[in-house]
């Protein structure tokens, strides 16, 4: 008898005496590995928390392509434990409605039993689930913007209940970044306000495909008028609420996207506030747009400083002002400007002038002196913290009215030697905390987060967990310490010492944490040192462990305030 070539092996296993559908197939335990095995559709599931909502835009072409070859590419399915039936791992449910949909055409098999690769349920389960359907659907057709809030928000309720306690949206973004689906804080943000606020009034539109630019525009318009209604609201005695009145307006232009004009909707919200405000229309118009651009500029994604600087001199115009705008408003009321966008009050585009230089810093006398200076300045960023001229300069102002001096980087470059770093939290100035982080709870947040970075080095980012107590981590046992390579026991054993003094024994050696420190942080040794990035980031975590001890200790001494 001829030997078996894997494609004949293949072959048989897939053959239908290999279906899991007898009696004696049921009684067995699910395979521990994967294993490719044939389904019929009666005993597949789509996965019921599947973040697309509405039909896939390429539904029809998807399902062209399946009725004349079939599938191309099985989808992955799984099966919860103690459950009857299977589901799609990640990312098939489109494919699973068109097998059905075709089964019911043709009554043709192929379409009926499906070769399908099984995988174990993942021991973190439902959150690992949820996200590669996220980071799936993404990848294959896009989702709305609302399908992919509402995939957060669940993704939050999976994460809280695993962990036992609230999130912020910055640790959110850390967990689904950690598993392959990384999304900005910022991002984060506006996806709240759009399930929250801006969803129970307009569903027909969100779910048509309204879009984030559009969606942010809606929630900076909500909050720059509800501001406003605040602050105009204190003397008067109304028996409306924003909150009722914002989804009464809202709810009107709940139509398809294309006929939608956030401009009618800010026109229809200030008419409505002017009457019940007893205000005069363009008065109030001027109000919110110049509310509008502060909290615009204030929130907008910072884009990368080579972004900015490639734009050239063309891209640049003043930062904007944070004095509220007095000119008259040349718009009739209720009369959208012809770019359909407010017609003052904007906020300026990203790429505006430079921050005045230095008065000691080298200037440019047509022989390349800045050139020396910018060579100067790279030499001093280890990787690049995105921001932008605009951004900064709107901090700076906003510094100068509470009283604070933030640290400017350039300036400070000719001067000393400070370092940059990028990151989750990027790193411009090791020493300064900022007034806003001059907390405990905030403290801890970015010292486990820098621990996370630097064990990521080695590999070992799994063994550092937060914690409330201690200077905000700990470190877990991993579970063959002795076998990890020699760089990874080391930056644990690192790690695991400056937050150890309530802990038990980590499972390696610290006694030889003397022996590796020096090729740890210098290098020289039989392992990798520390690279730039994770040195500027351990000095980062040192700094802000020493402020959150001397505040928890009560201390007062000269060297323990944050601006020292």
């Amino acid at each position: 008898m001829a030997d078996l070539t894997p494609q004949d092996m293949a072959a048989k296993l897939l053959a239908s005496s290999f279906e899991r559908s007898t009696p004696s197939a049921a009684a067995l335990t699910d395979p521990i590995a994967d294993t490719p095995m044939v389904v019929t559709l009666d005993q597949l599931r789509p996965y019921d928390h599947d973040p697309r909502v509405t039909r896939n835009p390429a539904y029809e072409d998807i399902k062209a392509s399946i009725r004349g070859r079939g599938l191309d590419a099985p989808p992955a399915i799984t099966r919860r434990p103690g459950e009857p039936h299977y589901i799609i791992r990640n990312g098939g449910n489109t494919r699973l409605a068109i097998l059905r949909e075709l089964w019911s055409e043709t009554k043709d098999e192929r379409f009926f039993r499906i070769p399908c690769l099984f995988r174990p349920w993942p021991q973190r389960g439902e959150v690992v689930m949820l996200t590669g359907h996220l980071a799936e659907n993404e990848l294959r057709g896009g989702l709305s913007f609302i399908e992919r809030a509402l995939g957060v928000e669940k993704a939050r309720e999976f994460y809280e209940q695993e962990c036992g306690q609230a999130l912020s949206q910055s640790e959110l973004a850390r967990r689904l970044t950690a598993d392959g689906f990384p999304l900005p804080q910022s991002h984060i943000s506006r996806m709240q306000d759009a399930v929250h606020y801006l969803l129970p009034a307009i569903p027909n539109l969100l779910y048509g495909g309204l879009g984030r630019h559009q969606v942010e525009r809606l929630s900076v318009l909500r909050k720059a008028s509800e501001r406003t209604w605040e602050r105009r609201a204190l003397s008067l005695n109304l028996s409306v609420e924003f909150a009722t009145l914002f989804q009464d307006v809202l709810a009107q232009f709940d139509t398809q996207p294309d006929n939608f004009s956030p401009q009618r909707v800010q026109d229809e919200l200030v008419g409505q506030m002017a009457e019940l405000l007893r205000a005069d229309y363009d008065t109030l118009s001027l109000e919110i747009d110049d509310s509008e651009s502060r909290q615009r500029a204030l929130t907008s994604d910072p884009a990368p400083p080579q972004a900015a600087r490639s734009a050239g001199p063309a891209a640049s115009a003043p930062a904007p002002s944070l004095q509220p705008s007095t000119a008259p408003s040349v718009r009739s009321p209720r009369e959208p400007s012809a770019s359909g966008m407010p017609s003052v009050g904007e906020a300026a585009p990203a790429g505006s002038t430079p921050a005045a230089r230095p008065k000691d810093a080298p200037h440019d006398d047509g022989q390349g002196n800045d050139g020396q200076r910018d060579e100067r300045l790279q030499a001093h960023i280890v990787s690049s913290a995105p921001t932008t001229d605009r951004l900064q300069s709107i901090q700076r102002m906003v510094a100068d009215q509470m009283g604070d001096k933030l640290p400017d980087f350039e300036a400070d470059a000719l001067r000393a030697i400070p370092v940059q770093a990028g990151g989750l939290y990027p790193i411009t100035d090791v020493w300064y905390i900022e007034p806003g982080l001059d907390a405990p709870d905030r403290l801890r947040v970015h010292i486990v987060q820098f621990a996370r970075e630097i064990a990521e080095e080695a590999g070992v980012a799994e063994q550092v967990k937060p914690s409330d107590s201690s200077i905000g981590f700990d470190c877990m046992a991993p579970p063959a310490a002795r076998t990890m390579p020699l760089f990874a026991r080391a930056v644990l054993a690192l790690l695991h010492s400056l937050c150890a003094a309530s802990q038990p024994a980590l499972g390696v050696d610290r006694a030889r944490l003397a022996e590796d420190l020096t090729p740890l942080l210098c290098g020289g040794g039989a392992h990798p040192r520390l690279s730039d990035v994770g040195l500027v980031k351990l000095f980062r975590l040192l700094r802000l462990a020493r402020r959150l001890l001397d505040l928890e200790s009560g201390a007062t001494s000269s060297d323990s305030g944050h601006g020292a």
